[in-house]
């Protein structure tokens, strides 16, 4: 049938088609992020992913990573986050695991030591608390001097180990039973 209604009951009508519900903000939501990966060339898969970061200072604002972190991140010239960065960063401080590709050059380093250092949250005197194994000890040598950098003022003691014999004489020689 044919509803009658008065121009004044048209307009109340439309205005409660037009509130927003839950479902259509959250619609609305991952439409946007869905963009801005889009745009940022960022393929993502998987359930419940956390937002990808536009900024560095996100990181600070929504994650509390350490401040002198973030101005070593500064220091070292980054100003914006590389594509792999924007997705794998807040994936891993999200206690997830991560299996990224992205060419060379695009940042891979930087967007795992971060995650890193902000999980050990400060330092202990607890023996080795993260390791990293390299395929190459250029690229071992690579992550060292990126962690260094990073890590400068906030206490970390970063080591790289290329030899077991060399590591037991500068660890001591109950370092095998203590780490």
């Amino acid at each position: 049938g044919i509803k009658w209604m008065s121009s004044l009951e048209a307009k109340v009508e439309d205005a409660k088609d037009k509130k927003p519900t839950a479902e259509k903000l959250e619609r609305l939501r991952r439409e946007k992020i869905n963009r801005f990966r889009n745009r940022h060339r960022i393929s993502a898969q998987g359930t419940d992913l956390p937002d990808p970061i536009a900024t560095f200072d996100q990181l600070q604002e929504e994650y509390k990573i350490h401040p002198k972190i973030m101005e070593n991140v500064r220091a070292a010239g980054f100003q914006v986050p590389t594509p792999i960065q924007m997705q794998a960063i807040p994936v891993m401080l999200h206690g997830r695991e991560l299996l990224a590709s992205a060419p060379t050059g695009s940042g891979k380093t930087l967007a795992f030591c971060i995650p890193l250092l902000a999980h050990l949250k400060q330092p202990r005197n607890k023996g080795f608390r993260a390791l990293i194994i390299s395929p190459t000890r250029e690229l071992a040598s690579q992550t060292h001097r990126e962690l260094v950098k990073l890590a400068e003022g906030t206490g970390f003691r970063i080591h790289m180990i290329h030899k077991a014999a060399d590591a037991a004489k500068k660890f001591g020689p109950k370092s095998s039973k203590k780490f």
